[in-house]
């Protein structure tokens, strides 16, 4: 689910560079959360970066709704449960991620009765895609 790899590796990959510390180490420690491949990103030559947070409390819900491009969801606090069409629900819990993927109908909600589900959200677009647009259920 989750892979880790080592900082040393990691940079010597990449060759991203070293970022320092005032710590024993002398460099920050990257841990990998989520790794997923996608061909459903913009083309354009432009695009825009979104970070969001959202909170839903104990029985909220979200909208009835697609996404054009991929939302990386990183869960904080709580659990947020998704139901894609033709997919079974699926929970998503603090520390955990889930990719929604583009073009698909969905909604979101906190089936908690006493916890907020907290998040943040990551999409890029095409600037000023919409990041949700509304669709009729079924």
């Amino acid at each position: 689910m989750h892979k880790v790899m080592d900082v040393h590796k990691a940079i010597a990959g990449t060759q991203v560079g070293v970022t320092t510390s005032a710590g024993i180490t002398g460099v920050a420690k990257l841990t990998v959360l989520h790794k997923e491949l996608t061909d459903a990103l913009p083309n354009g030559g432009i695009q825009e970066i979104r970070v969001i947070i959202a909170k839903l409390e104990p029985g909220d819900s979200t909208p009835y709704h697609s996404h054009r491009f991929p939302v990386t969801v990183y869960m904080l606090e709580g659990v947020f449960t998704l139901e894609l069409d033709g997919r079974d629900p699926i929970p998503v819990a603090a520390g955990e991620v889930f990719v929604e993927p583009s073009g698909v109908r969905m909604t979101g909600r906190n089936l908690s009765s006493a916890s907020p589900a907290v998040m943040v959200l990551f999409y890029v677009s095409d600037p000023e895609t919409p990041f949700a647009d509304a669709v009729q259920s079924e």
